[in-house]
């Protein structure tokens, strides 16, 4: 005797329901005791999902869960209802899940089992009866409740699509779905499921009078219930041909209404007979309430988000041709609140000089007024540039430009009314907006820099050191109008890259200016490694500027999370511009790698005037950052207090500026630091021998006792002092140091 004819004989069918497909197989008997004829059968899950009592199918889920958890069977009572909705009989389920894990790393189970008839207990029998908890009603506000959740949460039309393709209504589920939308006179398909592509072509584009049910549900705001083929032929017989060859048994058109007015009709089809009793109407009602509202929430959010988009390509310029012998990388991140625009921009300005110039600056605010200030400012920084002002010109004007803009009443502004009067208040009020103004010669990688309040700029050197370099600046644009803004210059060289940042890079996430920094200094010195790395390997460093730039973004944001919920969302509190220029060498990943790199030179400049003694503490900042690797810590030590004495003798002993060079060549282990100090006097250092109580004249002294080598360079017009270290991995011992000699 065979199996199946076992099974048969005790009413227990076989079934098979694999979750990743959406199909449920039934041998026979199966088919039979789901209400289907007895034949071995494919269904897909929304077919077999309708046979069960709704109320029984959400508590299976559950114990599908449970048995995934704990690896046991999942054992159920389940009722199986007819097309009206009565019970036919009562099965016990018994299953296995199996996981099935997909290609792209997505879990699905596989549940694979029986389901028998059980007798139930006759009226006046004393039989215990196991009871099926809930009814019909709580079921559907169950699922009221599900759908309303799901499409409140969606935020695309194609995302409302979707949920609405998902929801499995209680005991009876359509199998095709379509949504119809109107544009003046003409009716049109939103969207379909359950459906081949192209199906929807013959009701894409019908005029409003056309005798089809979606039309007349739109003309007169009413459902039409089609239960039968026939009900269908009879009401509708010109488009009745069109939906023939789809298969269907029965139909339902609803209205989709917002605030009394119609956007389009809901078609939700079914392939086994539906009666569309007055509870399954009072469900499809209400679903197509709430679709109607979430449609028209999606078309909000999508109009809102084009303007925004529209409004970010607008104000944020391309980054132009390209620059002989320049990379450059840009990115933008608005906040997460909002129209998702603020005040932060860039620019690439080409100037007559045959120069070009980067510009990076943050309006007060992450409002639209501060977006607008920002598309008027930049649009007259890159006026002023294109005159050819040089750049301490350009923020000056800028300033200027600022206040008498935000000085400037509004255009509907009551001048008798007080502060609060009316919503406007704020275009009223001064705001003001950081900047820094970088003009760059290509040929020469010189850089002249103006900072108006803004974050400084910073470099990575081409062996991937990462130095703040400190500039002069002035006050924020628009507090003062008529402020001075002094200029740096310094050389941007081969394979270095220069990095120009907004606060919201470096302050978002609880940050402030200093941890902020060694963040992102972080990223950038891990990167360079990675690109060196890949450069070795043969890789594909081409695009290394581009995924820097994505790279610094993610340290803040994390992936790109743009239109979604979640923790990541929240941490956009502030807005995001980075601007990042790499002057092209053979080996810094822009050109050709090198078949024999040279290790460069890392090499600082800055200048301490009389009038900022304060800048000395910078000095020393910069040369601990250029030795951060150095091998001897005692040496950085040396250094620093080397520099800090040289420095100070020029700001107390003369009336010049001291010009500060540092420079470290070689390979890690065996590498020389020079550092000079040059200023404007002529006349030398001497050796003092000062007291126990003298408070200065040991500065020779110390480069005696404290450098390899040392010496003074008469200059044309001054002189430069200048000392040396060669580094070692440990500090020698005083029997192995020699007094060291000042060079001639």
């Amino acid at each position: 005797m065979r199996t199946e004819d076992v099974l048969t004989a005790i009413a227990t069918g076989l079934w098979r329901w694999d979750n990743a497909s959406g199909t449920v197989t039934l041998d026979g008997e199966a088919a039979r005791l789901l209400g289907l004829p007895a034949e071995p059968v494919v269904l897909p899950e929304a077919a077999a999902r309708a046979r069960f009592h709704p109320v029984d199918w959400n508590e299976i889920n559950g114990i599908v869960n449970l048995a995934v958890a704990e690896g046991t069977l999942a054992e159920a009572r389940l009722r199986i209802m007819d097309e009206d909705g009565r019970v036919l009989r009562t099965v016990r389920s018994r299953s296995k899940p199996l996981e099935n894990r997909t290609a792209d790393g997505r879990v699905d189970y596989e549940l694979i089992g029986t389901i028998q008839e059980i007798a139930e207990p006759q009226p006046g029998t004393t039989a215990a009866h196991t009871p099926i908890t809930g009814d019909w009603r709580r079921s559907r506000e169950a699922f009221l409740l599900d759908a309303g959740r799901a499409l409140a949460e969606a935020r695309s039309t194609a995302e409302v699509l979707r949920v609405a393709a998902s929801l499995s209504m209680p005991g009876f589920s359509p199998d095709g779905l379509a949504v119809f939308g109107t544009e003046g006179e003409r009716l049109s398909v939103i969207g379909h499921h359950g459906h081949a592509p192209g199906d929807e072509g013959p009701f894409s584009d019908m005029p409003l009078d056309t005798d089809y049910p979606a039309a007349e549900v739109v003309r007169t705001g009413r459902a039409i219930y089609l239960p039968t083929p026939e009900e269908y032929k009879r009401r509708f017989p010109v488009t009745w041909p069109l939906a023939r060859d789809f298969g269907r048994a029965s139909w339902a058109f609803l209205p989709l209404i917002v605030a009394g007015r119609t956007l389009g009709a809901w078609m939700a089809a079914f392939k086994h007979p539906v009666s569309f009793s007055p509870d399954e109407r009072s469900v499809l009602t209400t679903v197509a309430r709430m679709l109607a509202q979430a449609l028209q929430r999606a078309g909000v959010a999508e109009s809102e988000r084009e303007l925004t988009t529209g409004l970010q390509r607008s104000m944020m310029p391309q980054l132009g041709p390209d620059i002989p012998g320049m990379t450059i990388a840009a990115r933008y991140v608005p906040t997460g609140g909002g129209l998702q625009v603020g005040g932060d921009w860039y620019d690439v300005i080409p100037l007559p000089s045959g120069r070009f110039a980067l510009v990076i600056g943050d309006v007060q605010g992450h409002d639209v007024r501060a977006a607008g200030l920002m598309g008027q400012l930049r649009i007259a920084v890159r006026a002023y540039a294109s005159e050819g002002h040089r750049p301490d010109a350009v923020l000056s004007r800028a300033s200027r430009f600022l206040a008498g803009l935000c000085s400037a009443p509004a255009a509907d502004e009551d001048p008798a009314a007080g502060p609060g009067d009316g919503p406007d208040d704020d275009f009223g009020s001064p705001r003001f907006a950081t900047c820094l103004y970088v003009e760059c010669d290509p040929r020469t990688g010189t850089l002249e820099i103006a900072r108006a309040g803004h974050p400084d700029p910073v470099v990575r050197m081409a062996d991937g050191t990462v130095l703040m370099r400190p500039t002069a600046g002035g006050l924020p644009l628009g507090i003062v109008p008529d402020t001075d803004y002094p200029t740096t210059r310094f050389a941007l060289e081969p394979g270095e890259t220069l990095m120009l940042c907004t606060d919201g890079l470096i302050e978002t996430g609880g940050h402030d200016l200093d941890t902020g920094w060694a963040r992102l200094r972080a990223i950038l010195e891990t990167d360079a490694h990675d690109r060196t790395a890949a450069a070795a390997g043969g890789g594909d460093a081409e695009n290394h500027l581009e995924r820097l730039a994505d790279l610094l973004v993610q340290a803040v944001h994390g992936p790109s999370s743009h239109h979604t919920t979640g923790p990541l969302a929240d941490r956009r509190e502030d807005d995001i511009a980075v601007v990042l220029l790499c002057r092209e060498s053979p080996s810094c990943g822009c050109g050709t790698v090198a078949a024999h790199p040279v290790r460069p030179v890392r090499r600082t400049v800055l200048t301490v005037a009389q009038a900022e003694p304060a800048r000395i503490a910078g000095a020393r900042r910069q040369v601990r950052e250029l030795l951060h690797d150095w091998a001897d810590p005692e040496q950085v030590d040396s250094a620093v207090l080397m520099v800090s004495e040289m420095v100070t003798n020029v700001l107390v002993h003369t009336d010049g500026d001291a010009l500060l060079v540092v420079e470290a060549a070689g390979e890690p282990g065996a590498r020389r630091l020079r550092v000079e100090v040059a200023d404007a006097s002529d006349e030398l250092p001497h050796k003092r021998h000062p007291g126990e109580m003298a408070s200065s004249g040991r500065g020779v002294l110390l480069m005696e006792m404290l450098a390899d080598v040392w010496g003074v360079d008469p200059r044309g017009e001054g002189k430069s002092i200048w000392f040396e270290l060669y580094e070692r991995s440990k500090p020698k011992g005083d029997e192995d140091r020699e007094s060291p000699r000042p060079a001639t």
